[in-house]
């Protein structure tokens, strides 16, 4: 969108992805800043220029909702934490985009249509209600699949198979919350199976909407999902950045998935977080490796590192997953009322299975 006027963003949440975020925003030429919603009671009132580690502006952060609500902007970079249960993030999601907001997500939304007519319907009534549109975006979940691999797959004549392993290492992580709460790490398997309870599920229904775009793009539909997941016990005592991991608990989760696809395919998405990467063999020791077996097969890698030696690695991921929200801005704005996801080339030619 060229109007000659700013493009109006809020930030809703502060963290370090948050403040990553406001920062592109306010060094960007074209876009404003006009508003942040912030969880943290120390942060209500600050100057989004203070949190965000630049010149004050005179924009005040804000912990209500519905100021948010009431406020005028073009788009709101929605980048909550992830949280049980997977649909507590919609009824928010449903006012801004009812009040005529685009929103783009870095917390779900990539694929709303896997979890069927119940959830993905109000989200687009909320939208065309709103003249809005509703986009999730991400690196895993939004990119690494949906836009990597299946723009690859337009190389296939014939595919078989798709396989996408990512791993995660958590050793950096300072967040005591999210190390060994949403991960999982440092759990008594004797105690509790997490691979059965309610992370289980977040994260099933999380990733499923990979494998349902995946689906939609290679012009089928998704037959079962069959769930492996696997734990790795800590050898020995491990510590990292959010604290200590036990010797017996829980060093790495692998969240695994294989969904049957009507025409033949298999699609395998496997996401390892663990503690220590030592733990697994070479073949899990790059951040992503994707297979696409078939006529011809293909291979690819890809890693995301920090080029500045004196900053955190996290810092890499935490840009990468910035850059595709912010730069998703115009594209998401120029859109059709109604939820969103970019699209990679077609693959005709696979879909006739020639």
């Amino acid at each position: 969108m060229k109007t000659g006027k700013a493009i109006q963003v809020i930030q809703w949440a502060s963290g370090s992805m948050g403040r990553t975020a406001m920062r592109m925003v306010m060094d960007h030429p074209d876009m404003e800043l006009v508003g942040a919603l912030v969880y943290s009671g120390r942060k209500r009132g600050l100057d989004v220029g203070d949190i965000a580690r630049r010149a004050p502006t005179g924009v005040l952060a804000t912990d209500d909702v519905d100021a948010i609500i009431d406020s005028n902007a073009d788009v709101v970079i929605h980048m909550p934490r992830i949280t049980l249960p997977y649909e507590a993030l919609v009824p928010d999601v449903i006012r801004l985009l009812e009040s005529g907001k685009n929103v783009i997500s870095t917390a779900g939304f990539h694929w709303p249509e896997a979890h069927g007519e119940s959830y993905a319907g109000p989200l687009c009534a909320a939208a065309i209600k709103g003249n809005a549109t509703l986009a999730g975006v991400g690196v895993n979940p939004g990119m690494v699949a949906e836009r990597l691999v299946m723009t690859a797959s337009a190389m296939s004549v014939d595919l078989d198979r798709v396989e996408i392993f990512e791993t995660v290492d958590a050793s950096a992580m300072t967040s005591p919350e999210f190390v060994f709460g949403l991960m999982g790490l440092g759990s008594d398997p004797a105690e509790k199976d997490i691979r059965q309870g309610p992370l289980s599920g977040l994260y099933g229904a999380l990733f499923s909407e990979v494998l349902y775009f995946c689906a939609n793009h290679l012009g089928s539909r998704i037959s079962a999902i069959e769930p492996d997941h696997q734990l790795t016990i800590a050898p020995h005592d491990i510590e990292v950045a959010a604290g200590t991991i036990a010797k017996g608990t829980v060093a790495a989760t692998e969240w695994r998935w294989t969904a049957r696809l009507e025409n033949g395919t298999d699609l395998l998405l496997s996401i390892i977080w663990t503690a220590d990467r030592s733990l697994h063999d070479s073949e899990r020791q790059g951040h992503w490796i994707m297979n696409i077996k078939g006529r011809p097969d293909i291979r690819m890698t890809l890693d995301i590192s920090e080029s500045d030696p004196s900053k955190p690695p996290s810092r890499a991921l935490t840009d990468a997953v910035c850059a595709v929200a912010i730069n998703a801005i115009p594209e998401v704005i120029a859109a059709p009322a109604g939820l969103f996801a970019f699209q990679p080339p077609s693959i005709s030619l696979q879909r006739q299975k020639v």
